[in-house]
């Protein structure tokens, strides 16, 4: 897995202290924090810097191309974070190919020995905006857009479009349905059928999140375990010229150049998922939130090589990730014990048994209003309670107490 070491970059400051200021992403990589600590922060960083590594290796550009005109900080621009730049910031990141080291404004490249190792990841970002898609009829015909919503409208649609039947989505057993003829989408329940554009803001959150994984997990899975391309020699130079033809166009900007780039990686195999989802909790109920972690973490147990990313602000989404993590120790036992099948459905009915994490692949960590990111700490493998986010919940309750006791006095 990759690892990155960020300081002075936007909200984020001194960093991380331990493990030698990196922070490692493994399987499942949990950022929390108060809003504006830099949990987006560094989430847009690792993906762009997950790109640049992919971009090189793939051919894109160059090394002397990538490290000239501050191409490397225009980089950066497609996820509007170039600004959070200064003299004093540093960014480090160390991946399977490639690593990178960017300090006193200028960007050390070097190639790693092991890069015949590499599995070319699908990056996907899933920004926080992403009720917008689904909130606006035809959003496609919407005129500046941020650039990482519209790479995510353009997968949205791809998903849409490889839709041959209802799709049952995660939430209360509610289908969607997606008429290609006139390009709208149903939301089909019990005893109604609307619009999804007319539904809940939770189902306009839910719905392009789990189809674009739902998807994209798929076709990463039917790719098989390649990890280098797999095209020929005459469709190779193909797609060379193509990329010669991008970069050596002034008209366009950095960031479009980056878009145009993208949609041409649609033609390497890749074999494996990085699934980068800002909030998965948005405007969802406790119960909903569980089960939408849930369908992420099938999409990242789905191949080992995956990734899931997650930034969140909520307390359950760390409660239910502690349910994935103590299933498997419980799955562990029952396969051990006198009664295995009876047991799995009874553990199956709390976790799915293709949700169920290995805390080995699970990291998380806690961002700081002042700059610093910590590593979250665990009892026996399990997130400790002693989080930022549960914090707050005892705060509440202490504060409920503190009012029962101003109330007693006035009797």
């Amino acid at each position: 897995m990759s690892k990155i070491r960020i300081k002075n970059v936007g909200p984020i400051k001194s960093g991380l202290e331990a493990n030698g200021g990196f922070v490692d992403f493994k399987g499942v990589t949990i950022f929390i924090g108060n809003q504006g600590s830099g949990k987006s922060t560094i989430a847009k960083v690792y993906s762009t810097m997950s790109w640049i590594e992919k971009a090189l290796v793939r051919g894109d550009f160059t090394e002397s191309y990538l490290s000239r005109y501050n191409r490397f900080e225009k980089q950066l621009t497609y996820q509007n974070i170039s600004n959070y730049l200064s003299d004093e910031s540093e960014i480090e990141y160390i991946g399977k190919a490639y690593s990178f080291k960017y300090i006193n404004n200028k960007l050390i490249i070097n190639k790693n020995k092991q890069q015949g190792n590499y599995n070319f990841p699908k990056i996907m970002y899933i920004p926080s905006e992403r009720n917008f898609v689904s909130s606006v009829d035809r959003p496609d015909l919407v005129k500046r857009l941020p650039l990482p919503l519209y790479t995510f409208l353009e997968e949205y649609e791809d998903a849409k479009q490889n839709i041959e039947d209802e799709v049952i989505l995660p939430l209360d057993n509610v289908k969607f349905e997606y008429r290609k003829q006139n390009k709208k989408s149903w939301l089909i329940g019990a005893n109604y059928k609307i619009e999804l554009l007319e539904a809940s803001s939770g189902f306009q959150s839910v719905v392009p999140l789990f189809l674009v994984t739902q998807h994209l997990t798929k076709i990463i899975k039917s790719n098989g375990n390649s990890s280098r391309r797999e095209i020929s020699v005459h469709e190779e130079k193909k797609i060379r010229k193509e990329i010669d033809k991008i970069l050596s166009n002034k008209s366009i900007s950095d960031d479009v150049r980056r878009v145009l780039l993208e949609k041409l990686s649609a033609r390497f195999k890749y074999a494996c998922f990085k699934n980068i989802v800002e909030e998965p909790e948005q405007n969802l109920y406790p119960t909903s939130q569980k089960t939408i972690l849930f369908e992420l973490l099938k999409s990242k147990n789905n191949l080992d090589k995956n990734e899931l990313v997650i930034t969140t602000h909520s307390p359950y989404i760390i409660n239910y990730l502690t349910l994935a993590i103590k299933a498997f120790f419980v799955k562990e036992r029952i396969l051990n014990s006198k009664d295995p099948k009876h047991l799995m459905e009874e553990l199956s009915l709390i976790v799915p048994l293709d949700a169920v994490l290995n805390p080995s692949s699970v990291v998380i960590y806690q961002l700081s209003k002042n700059g610093t990111i910590e590593i979250l700490d665990n009892y026996r493998g399990l997130p400790s309670d002693e989080n930022y986010l549960n914090n707050f919940l005892t705060e509440s309750n202490e504060s409920f107490v503190n009012l029962i006791e101003i109330e007693d006095k006035c009797q």
